[in-house]
């Protein structure tokens, strides 16, 4: 194995094909069974290990390669740092096909556990355990230990047995769940919280959501710790039955007097979006309060925030040190949600102008402004393209700086282009998806060019990446 490439795969390469290899780290040495098979790459797993890469690390988590999350737990942090910068690279240059200036070494996060403001639950009755089919050769030591190791072919596989879970969806089984005992993205309480009301429900006979049948009374839950000490609970139900209900959250507050918000939502829909349901207060004020430096920012059940907020913190930083504010800028925030960058950057700008196409998020954005006394911000719902016209410039002055935090899809072709006809002198490009980003400026490079490159790393272990580009109008 040679790299590492997304979802956790090694890469590795054959007769001039690129072949991905799970459960595998860079520098292993292993026999090869492949699965698709194309002409210029295939995917495989690893039979026989004949040799173990020195940088091969033990997991840390016990439901690792299970649940499908922190795929790169088998790496040293600063081995994934150094394949992430990688990825941004590799992305920009092949992708963006644009003059590039050197890129910044990554910023990688202090805190690599916990660091997670936010988490999700799910109460489920079909869970996920590992078998070892006989047709299959059986595991034979552990690679994490460096013993005699072969790979079972199939080592997840779903039992049918009867049985009332709280955690995650299992990688690549929408109805089944991994029973979590202990998580290690989110401060406690969340794990107590989770385990306790699985322990109640069972004992008192409430039932838990079965997603095939869109039967059962326990569904999910959502978990928000601040840095500020505020702790919010949204747990949801699949239908109103009030004695059961009182009961639990009852239970749920006397057991964790900490909790500061506590919220029921009441959901008899077959999927568990809650943008379209409306969480009840129990307890609390029905929202938390999150700090970024000195700013405060309200947030809500269904309110979107940045889920590491440390790291939150360090992305928006270099999000304003490219903006190079002086004071007189007006700054367009575009794909502004709840206003977060715009508010961050706001005491270096003269003028914060925010658009957003969703509704709420822009209500949030006002609460949110007004809540730091913010005077000089404005924030409007509605597509940029039809949002940014010639009235619009006329009232709110054109930008000279524009910030796009785009999501992992990156902006449409019709916004770039917008951006291209409104000239600013200096854009701002936060992604989450550096593939997207990197298509992006391509078309951006009709006027622009990339002058700085910044990758943070918001979530360690896995393999999501954000950078950030700053651009400048050719002269």
């Amino acid at each position: 194995m040679e790299a590492y490439a997304a979802e956790g795969k090694s890469l590795a390469k054959v007769d001039g094909k690129v072949v991905f290899i799970e459960n595998t780290v860079p520098g292993d040495v292993v026999d090869v069974q492949l699965g698709k098979n194309k002409k210029d790459w295939a995917e495989g797993r690893p039979l026989l290990f004949h040799s173990y890469s020195p940088d091969r690390v033990k997991p840390f988590c016990s439901h690792f390669g299970v649940c499908g999350g922190c795929q790169w737990q088998r790496l040293p942090y600063d081995m994934q740092l150094q394949y992430k910068q990688k990825q941004v690279r590799d992305n920009l240059e092949r992708i963006g096909k644009v003059a590039l200036p050197e890129m910044m070494p990554i910023i990688g996060a202090t805190a690599t556990m916990y660091y997670r403001n936010k988490m999700e639950y799910t109460f489920g009755t079909k869970e996920f355990t590992k078998e070892k089919p006989p047709q299959t050769r059986q595991l034979i030591g552990n690679p994490e230990t460096k013993d005699n190791y072969r790979l079972s072919g199939s080592p997840e596989v779903p039992s049918s047995d009867e049985f009332k879970g709280a955690g995650f969806h299992a990688k690549g089984f929408f109805d089944k769940i991994v029973d979590i005992q202990t998580c290690y993205l989110q401060e406690e309480p969340t794990n107590a919280i989770r385990l306790a009301i699985k322990k109640f429900a069972i004992e008192n006979k409430y039932s838990f959501y079965d997603i095939r049948n869109h039967t059962g009374f326990l569904r999910t839950m959502q978990v928000r710790l601040c840095t500020t000490g505020e702790l919010m609970v949204n747990i949801m139900l699949g239908g109103e039955d009030e004695p059961k209900r009182k009961a639990l959250l009852e239970h749920v507050m006397i057991k964790f007097p900490a909790i500061t918000t506590l919220l029921y939502t009441i959901n008899t829909k077959w999927n568990d979006s809650l943008h379209d349901l409306e969480p009840v207060v129990y307890h609390g004020k029905g929202y938390v309060i999150e700090k970024l430096e000195d700013f405060q920012f309200k947030i809500g059940p269904k309110s979107f925030f940045q889920t590491n907020t440390k790291q939150g913190e360090q992305l928006y930083k270099v999000a304003r040190d490219f903006a190079e504010l002086t004071g007189t800028e007006t700054v367009y925030d575009l794909y502004c949600g709840t206003g977060s960058i715009g508010i961050f950057i706001s005491k270096k700008a003269k003028k914060i102008i925010g658009v957003e196409m969703v509704a709420a998020a822009i209500e949030d954005a006002k609460e949110n402004a007004a809540l730091n006394g913010l005077s000089d911000t404005a924030f409007f719902a509605g597509d940029v393209i039809e949002v940014c016209n010639d009235d619009f410039f006329a009232a709110h002055g054109r930008p000279d700086v524009i910030i796009t935090d785009p999501p992992r899809a990156g902006m449409h072709e019709k916004l770039v282009k917008k951006i291209l006809d409104m000239a600013a002198p200096t854009v701002v490009y936060v992604s989450c998806n550096p593939a997207t980003q990197a298509r992006d400026l391509n078309l951006l490079d009709e006027k622009y060019m990339v002058t700085k490159i910044q990758p943070v790393d918001m979530f360690p272990h896995t393999l999501h990446i954000e950078n950030v580009v700053q651009l400048k109008l050719r002269g």
